[in-house]
């Protein structure tokens, strides 16, 4: 799967870290989630998009 979160945590000037504590995960978990190593579950991927006022689908597209 896909995803903008990188792009979309630089923009606002966030590290992995900061991310990762507004999730409450790890900084290795925002990694994995940007690097596609990780598909975050459900209800993280919710969080993550209300973090950022976007839709999942913004944020997650599937691979071709």
């Amino acid at each position: 799967m896909k995803n903008s979160v990188r792009e979309l945590r630089t923009a606002l000037g966030w590290s992995q870290a900061d991310l990762g504590e507004r999730l409450d995960v790890s900084r290795q978990t925002v990694n994995a989630i940007e690097t596609g190593k990780y598909d975050p579950s459900l209800p993280l991927a919710f969080k993550i998009a209300a973090l950022f006022a976007l839709s999942i689908e913004s944020i997650f597209t599937p691979e071709a």
